[in-house]
């Protein structure tokens, strides 16, 4: 695996800042790092949980499944199915991301995945009974209704992009 130039600069970038932070304020520093500490270890099991269950699944469907499945041969279909998988599921970002390229290596399409992670960063499916109670039924449905469609039309300029359709 190689190191491309963009990270070490990000990582150089990052220590000076991290440098200058110390020297104009050790306590403040201190506390960052704890504070972000304390999210790590928030937010790493649920990381960890769903790396441990994307990996297993993908040991336990080959490629040729998983392309049949949401491949880029599926079509239409196969991106109605990821928009539903991604609807339902609550995934945060930071593990959705990776998730997508571990999908990709899989063999999975690029409008299937593209579906997938639209639908699952904007469509609510298990959260929509809080938006009710904050924002109103017909407000929540139209949103999540609009989510929906947004889904299929990253799918659609994905394909397009990427000569799939």
């Amino acid at each position: 695996m190689t190191i491309g130039i963009d990270t070490i600069i990000f990582y150089a970038v990052a220590a000076v800042l991290t440098v200058i932070s110390l020297i104009k304020s050790r306590k403040k520093t201190k506390q960052a790092f704890i504070k972000a500490w304390k999210a790590l270890e928030n937010i790493l099991p649920q990381f960890i949980s769903i790396l441990v269950v994307v990996s297993v699944a993908l040991t336990l469907l080959d490629p040729q499944t998983i392309s049949r499945i949401i491949g880029a041969e599926s079509g239409w279909l196969g991106v109605a199915l990821a928009v539903l998988i991604g609807a339902i599921t609550l995934i945060p970002g930071f593990v959705a991301f990776p998730t997508a390229a571990l999908l990709l290596t899989g063999g999975a399409g690029y409008m299937q995945v593209g579906a997938f992670i639209s639908s699952l960063m904007m469509v609510g499916v298990v959260t929509l009974p809080v938006e009710f109670a904050y924002f109103g039924k017909k407000a929540a449905l139209v949103r999540n209704i609009c989510a929906l469609a947004f889904a299929f039309l990253v799918a659609f300029v994905i394909g397009k992009v990427m000569g799939e359709i």
